[in-house]
């Protein structure tokens, strides 16, 4: 294959990608979003975006995904006009109506049109009309582009091949001068002599049609211009290179979470997840959040915002949540600690405990003044054998302090007396000290005293440097900390691995990857980070309790949640979750003792209480206690199917026909697809009408 040849199928395929290529794939969208992708704003969407795009299911994710598309690219977002769409739709009527005469296609569809709404206006247009040596022909003059990656200057030259039809770009390399002119003669592959022949003709033509870019030296080399060539390719992408694509993947992944106006904004982090295990025997997730950038808002020289911070933890492979939580951080700063701030990340740091088990953690924060957000994702296990030895992940820190929390209190990322001072991106300079930490858990004797740690550090795929320790030098065990000078460090990528050798053999090991700069001094993170109450608070208790209940671990959630509640007898929240845990065991009869001293006075409690305890004294042969539970429920929280079916129950067993019947309708009335509870009506309809002799223990049974 030629290379002009090569050049025309590349430029027909980017064609065919631009103008429809994947089109199998929009089959099920509605006609106005169709619309919107694959004519309205097909060059400038970039592919991340078709895709997330192409994967939403609703008009409803559709509209909110167009409305954060828009916003990503308004200028100034924080007025009610959106500049850089207006201007593209008015680019999109400007092309219909003057690059779509006497074509048979629309102006949006043509060279000039996809180049003028990429572009905008030129700053000049020289034509070329009337000519009987060269087809018509139009030279468009750009300037003042390097802001999207493009040369400070540039022409591009559209021409009508053959005199008629629409005016097509032109390529030096793939059409080259001879495509110009309409009674050449010569070499059709002699570029020179072309070009030789279109200076005599117009000059001012010839200087563009073997280079694009003025000044450039290949008229006198002779040959027409790749730079040419990768030029016009580069304007194609450029509207999707000034996209921060992950904002898209972002959108489709938190798209239910997150409200429109944060959907546009998603900034970069740098993230940190480590477990460690306490001495208590909780293993404990540390995470790390460094976003890119804090915007906050000023009033009195006080600088403010608020981020609110979600997390979850999903089962893998079952896809059940097991724990979640929320957060909110105010932040307030005065003069002097905004500015030492504003030229140092922030690094928001917190710690929870987890059961073992495969997780997916997910980690979202707004921030509330600017309207963005960030988000953390990772892979989480918490190994399950207590007895067996373990090696918990590297941390790699540019420094550390030595000393142990006030009594009783946890603090992200320390472990013992160990507190490193560490930055999520793992990034030194020659001046620090390399500081790493890490714990060995569950040795025995034999391991502790006659096993070493080998550590091993190699320089983009090299070996660097090894060395090895006496397991039995570290006197904090399962504890490690081991600290070494970067200063002969020369600036380079490093991977270093720690593993413990027993008997000549490696037993565990682990590894971390961390870059030595050239930079004499990086700026520091400021960390966020509060103390946290130690593991014999009860509220430890309460969480593994919860988090054992949402795997199905019953009689483990109840020894934790019962713990809790022991400890905190007053506490309604460890009371209803021990409550929940009996329901789900089938176990009532602990229930009303737990729930009933809560609901004295009948004051406004959860929703879900009202439902364990009404169910708990159903269940144990009680309606009318039951009705009255579940009515003082509707009463605080309103009617909903759940507490009007269960009451519908009570009375049914109380011989209240009429007030169960009237339950069941008003059920129905909110949730008509209930098959159940409308066959329990028709059959105490038909005992209510005498058609049948079904008695009250037939009604029983059939019901849910």
């Amino acid at each position: 294959m030629t290379v002009k040849a090569t050049v025309v199928g590349v430029w027909i395929f980017m064609l065919w990608r631009g103008l429809g290529g994947g089109a199998v794939q929009d089959a099920g969208l509605p006609e106005r979003y169709r619309k919107w992708l694959e004519q309205e704003v097909i060059y400038i969407i970039a592919p991340v975006e078709r895709e997330v795009f192409l994967q939403l299911r609703t008009d409803r994710e559709r509209e909110r995904f167009i409305e954060a598309f828009w916003n990503h690219r308004d200028p100034t977002p924080g007025d009610n006009d959106n500049e850089f769409r207006r201007q593209h739709y008015q680019r999109i009527a400007y092309a219909d109506r003057y690059y779509g005469r006497n074509v048979p296609k629309p102006g949006w569809m043509t060279d000039r049109g996809r180049i003028y709404i990429m572009l905008g206006e030129p700053r000049d247009i020289q034509r070329f009309e009337g000519m009987s040596q060269v087809y018509p022909t139009e030279v468009w003059f750009y300037q003042g582009m390097t802001d999207l990656g493009l040369p400070p200057a540039f022409n591009l030259v559209f021409f009508q091949d053959g005199a008629v039809g629409d005016y097509r770009i032109y390529s030096p390399l793939a059409d080259g001068p001879q495509a110009l002119m309409t009674t050449y003669t010569g070499d059709p592959v002699d570029y020179l002599a072309a070009y030789e022949t279109l200076r005599e003709l117009v000059p001012d033509l010839s200087e563009v049609s073997l280079s694009l870019l003025p000044g450039e030296s290949s008229a006198r080399l002779g040959r027409p211009s790749l730079s040419s060539d990768l030029l016009i390719n580069k304007i194609e992408s450029t509207p999707q290179r000034a996209v921060k694509e992950q904002y898209a993947r972002k959108f489709l992944e938190y798209k239910d979470i997150v409200e429109v106006e944060y959907s546009a904004n998603y900034i970069e982090n740098d993230a940190l997840v480590k477990v460690v295990r306490d001495p208590s025997g909780f293993y404990f997730v540390h995470y790390a959040i460094e976003p890119e950038r804090l915007s906050v808002n000023a009033h009195n020289d006080r600088y403010y915002t608020t981020l609110i911070l979600n997390g979850t933890v999903t089962d893998e492979k079952k896809g059940t949540m097991i724990h979640q939580f929320e957060k909110t951080i105010p932040l307030q700063f005065d003069g002097e600690q905004i500015r030492q701030i504003s030229h140092r990340p922030i690094s928001l740091r917190d710690m929870f405990p987890l059961i073992p088990g495969k997780y997916r953690l997910s980690v979202l924060i707004k921030n509330e003044v600017s309207k963005e957000f960030t988000s953390l994702e990772r892979t989480l296990f918490i190994p399950s054998g207590e007895e067996e030895l373990q090696m918990t992940s590297l941390l790699l820190g540019f420094g550390m302090e030595e000393d142990v929390p006030e009594k009783n209190r946890l603090r992200p990322f320390q472990a013992g007396r160990y507190r490193p001072h560490f930055q999520a991106n793992r990034v030194f300079t020659r001046a620090d000290d390399l500081v790493l930490t890490f714990q060995v858990t569950c040795l025995d004797r034999s391991v502790r005293d006659r096993a070493e740690i080998r550590y091993a550090i190699s320089k983009e795929g090299e070996e660097f440097l090894g060395f090895s320790r006496r397991l039995a030098d570290y006197v904090d065990l399962p504890d490690i900390a081991e600290s070494l000078s970067l200063k002969d460090f020369p600036p380079a990528h490093y991977r270093i691995r720690a593993a413990l050798w027993y008997e000549g053999q490696e037993i565990l090991a682990e590894t971390e990857e961390f870059d030595v700069t050239f930079a004499a001094r990086l700026p520091r993170p400021w960390v966020y980070s509060k103390l946290l109450v130690g593991t014999g608070h009860p509220d430890y208790a309460y969480v593994i309790g919860l988090q054992l209940h949402s795997q199905g671990r019953l009689d483990q959630a109840c020894a934790q949640l019962s713990k809790a509640h022991a400890a905190d007898p007053s506490n309604l929240g460890y009371a209803s979750a021990l409550a929940r845990t009996y329901l789900a065991l089938q176990d009532y009869r602990p229930i009303p003792p737990l729930l009933a001293p809560f609901m004295e006075g009948s004051p406004t409690l959860p929703y879900d209480m009202y439902i364990t305890l009404g169910s708990a004294w159903l269940h144990l042969g009680d309606p009318s206690r039951a009705k009255g539970v579940f009515e003082q429920g509707i009463l605080n929280h309103g009617v909903n199917t759940v507490m009007l079916n269960s009451l519908g129950e009570c009375c049914l067993l109380l011989n209240q026909w009429d007030d169960a019947r009237a339950a069941w309708e008003r059920s129905l009335e909110i949730n008509a697809q209930q098959p159940a509870v409308r066959k329990r009506l028709d059959l105490l309809k038909e005992k209510r009408s005498g058609l049948t002799q079904r008695d009250e223990s037939t009604l029983w049974a059939s019901g849910t």
